[in-house]
């Protein structure tokens, strides 16, 4: 059961909108904490905020921890502390405190999700709920993100395809250049305005929408469940935005384990794959999944030989060709064996 401190209740800010923040920690009580204290130590312009951290079953004792310095720091309502016995993964632990959330009288406004190893480095929040009570149309605003050493990175994303998927696995000049419109990364330094999707690190959801169009797809476990939720929140008729004013420090792969850096060679967790799938699957169907699983298993075949001529490493994921038919085909054919 969690451990939840009573709900915070006061005036509405000048502004009208209120917030909760959703933080989702395994293994990183130190820097869920510090993620912790970057929102309280904001004012948000007035609005009032209240911070959800839920503890996926940590294997060491993060939950004693997180307890503990909620007491030791008189969090007290600010902080609701959800201590649960598994690990339900990043999209079906947030939805247990949006189904929370939406069955209150004074449910708030808005969510925003914050990685455990992020922190906001300015008003991130004031200037997201801004954006979002200045545009009606507007379902969901990403924040800009940044690595600790201050490089941007990128944040806002097109949707994958079957041409993305063979493009990013070929990795070679002229393929890029011909498909370099459906690529998935947009550049680090996009400008403002509406994209199809944004990082789930630094992200700001109205709860109404997601009354509207269900909160995550508990189907998957981590990985692309953000992705599928703004396919989902795009196709409702609502905008997504990228608001790089607001800033976020990410240490990216503190959570995950995964990072951008690894490089292509990182084996990838057979979840990771089953996710891949999932999310194909589900926004375009099964004739979509399979166009761009050969898409990706094309250009991984492709790549081969143009990076031994370039004297490269393989673009592809390690074991790539063993555990993408293997573990993707869970998710695209039900009954595959495992």
């Amino acid at each position: 059961m969690p451990f939840k401190t009573p709900a915070r209740h006061g005036a509405p800010s000048a502004h009208g909108s209120s917030l909760a923040v959703i933080i989702v920690n395994y293994g990183t009580a130190d820097l869920t904490i510090a993620a912790i204290q970057s929102v309280l130590d904001r004012h948000h312009g007035g609005r009032r905020v209240q911070i959800h951290v839920v503890d996926n079953a940590s294997p060491e004792d993060d939950a004693r921890l997180l307890a503990r310095h909620h007491a030791a720091q008189g969090w007290g309502a600010r902080v609701t502390l959800w201590l649960e016995p598994v690990n339900h993964g990043f999209g079906r632990a947030n939805n247990l405190v949006i189904a929370a959330l939406q069955a209150r009288a004074d449910a708030p406004d808005y969510i925003f999700l914050l990685n455990p190893d992020a922190a906001l480095e300015n008003e991130a929040l004031e200037i997201l709920a801004d954006r979002l009570d200045a545009t009606p149309g507007a379902a969901v605003a990403g924040a800009g993100i940044a690595l600790p050493s201050g490089r941007q990175v990128t944040a806002a994303f097109r949707f994958p395809s079957a041409r993305a998927a063979f493009a990013q696995a070929t990795n070679f000049g002229p393929i890029t250049r011909l498909f370099g419109a459906r690529l998935v990364p947009l550049p680090p330094d996009h400008p403002d305005g509406p994209v199809d999707w944004v990082a789930g690190a630094a992200v700001l959801i109205r709860l109404s929408v997601l009354r509207r169009t269900g909160a995550f797809d508990p189907d998957f476990f981590l990985y692309f469940e953000e992705v599928e939720l703004m396919f989902r929140i795009r196709h409702a008729g609502h905008q997504v935005l990228y608001v790089p004013a607001a800033r976020v420090r990410h240490a990216e792969g503190a959570a995950t384990g995964v990072k951008e850096d690894d490089g292509p060679r990182k084996r990838p967790p057979a979840y990771w794959y089953e996710s891949w799938g999932h999310y194909h699957l589900k926004t375009s169907g099964r004739g979509g999944a399979l166009r761009a699983a050969l898409g990706w298993l094309a250009g991984a075949a492709l790549n081969a030989p143009l990076a031994r001529l370039r004297g490269q490493a393989p673009g592809r994921p390690k074991g790539f060709f063993r555990d993408f038919p293997r573990h993707a085909a869970r998710a695209l054919m039900p009954g595959w064996p495992q």
